[in-house]
């Protein structure tokens, strides 16, 4: 192996780490493994085996947590990933609140936080996102600097060109240029940010509903619609950051809305977002509130997908805000033509299967294409465990890199 540097492919170094990096995987994966396991499933004889774990314990990156039982024959050591060799965090950022939460390598939260932020002050948005995340630190037992990596994850989408924050007015604070920067200078570990949805899609491709798909569309409906692309098992951001603002898409049924940037809408928005629900509903016949959109939204789609089959007034709300869902993805079906359509979000997540079906034949009268249409299976804070998922991506990478 002369002349070859520690880091060259094939040498004895790069070779134990990629055995490494495998067993790792797979003890994330199955949570406890004896040696003869590790060697069955990486193929490696026993001895390997044992210098393998041998060599990641010494590393602290694996711990000895017990012995079989009820076996025949002498029981074996069991192994498993050192949870704390390493913790993530991730913060889901909207208008009212700070949301955070720490993970330990393995992907179990243990400690979690929610800072409100009610009104619409624009200052101290550095203090918000070193509290929430002070607080999700304490809460799992650990200190800020303890923290490998976070990811942020808000509204719209910061400009790789320009580093601001755009498509998301309603976001106060976070429009400053020199925002990022002034978060480097206080977080002790590296960061990330990425749009909320994305981070939904995020949840869904690794834990979720989108688990071994490379193509897919996620439509989020909470207080804005958004959509994420992933593409050949990657998001897809536009060249500034803006894919996937399908709110701001101009679509039949309603008027074209001008200066979609003042006015932080679009002909999506109008048609198939929160405020519609209501509106529909009312004009149905069915006594409802207006506001708060989500809230109501949400529990007049869950009682419509509760009683759709002996009231019709309910089956047509669902009716009509399936085809208003099904015209703006009839679009994104025709230009992506994607393998799967993610719904999610609290909205239409409350509509059930019962909406789900009537979005899916709706889009086949709609679209020359049929992709299919599943609900989100990532129930509680979706954009949080995308944060998280990403932020602990980038930490294992690192951690259970061995070659150095």
């Amino acid at each position: 192996m002369a002349g070859t540097t520690p880091g060259t492919p094939g040498t004895p170094r790069v070779l134990r780490a990629m055995n490494d990096r495998a067993a790792l995987d797979l003890l994330l994966e199955h949570g406890t493994l004896s040696r003869t396991r590790i060697g069955k499933l990486t193929g490696l004889s026993k001895p390997t085996a044992s210098q393998l774990l041998a060599r990641l314990e010494a590393a602290g990156l694996v711990v000895a947590t017990g012995t079989t039982a009820g076996r025949p024959g002498p029981s074996a050591q069991l192994y498993a990933v050192n949870a704390r060799a390493a913790f993530a965090a991730g913060l889901d950022v909207t208008p009212h609140r700070v949301r955070a939460a720490v993970a330990d390598i393995t992907g179990e939260v243990v400690g979690e936080f929610e800072l409100a932020t009610p009104g619409r002050a624009a200052e101290g948005v550095v203090r918000q996102v070193t509290t929430a995340l002070d607080g999700a630190a304490k809460d799992a037992g650990i200190t800020r600097s303890e923290v490998h990596r976070l990811v942020i994850g808000t509204p719209g989408a910061f400009d790789p060109a320009t580093g601001r924050l755009r498509y998301a007015s309603h976001l106060p604070g976070w429009h400053s240029p020199t925002l990022l920067e002034e978060l480097a200078a206080v977080l002790p570990m590296p960061f990330e940010y990425e749009n909320d949805v994305n981070l939904a899609a995020v949840a869904e491709q690794r834990v979720g509903a989108a688990r071994g798909h490379d193509d897919f569309v996620l439509l989020w409906n909470e207080e804005g619609l958004g959509a994420a692309l992933v593409l050949g098992g990657r998001l897809h951001r536009g060249f500034t950051g803006g894919a996937g603002e399908v709110g701001f898409l101009p679509v039949p049924g309603t008027p074209l809305v001008r200066k979609v940037t003042k006015a932080n809408s679009g002909g999506f928005q109008e048609l198939a977002g929160v405020q519609a629900v209501p509106r529909i509903a009312r004009a149905l016949g069915i006594d409802t509130a207006e506001q708060p959109y989500v809230p109501t939204a949400s529990a007049l789609l869950s009682h419509a997908a509760a009683h759709h089959a002996t009231d019709p007034r309910h089956a047509a709300l669902l009716d009509r805000y399936a085809e208003r869902l099904a015209t703006g993805l009839a679009s994104l079906v025709a230009v992506l033509d994607p393998e799967l359509i993610v719904l999610s979000g609290a909205v239409t997540v409350a509509g059930g299967e019962p909406l789900r079906e009537r979005v899916q034949s709706e889009l086949a009268e709609l679209a020359a294409s049929r992709p299919r249409l599943v609900l989100g299976a990532v129930h509680r804070h979706p954009v949080l465990r995308g944060a998280l998922e990403r932020a602990l991506a980038a930490t294992r990478d690192e951690v259970f890199d061995t070659s150095r």
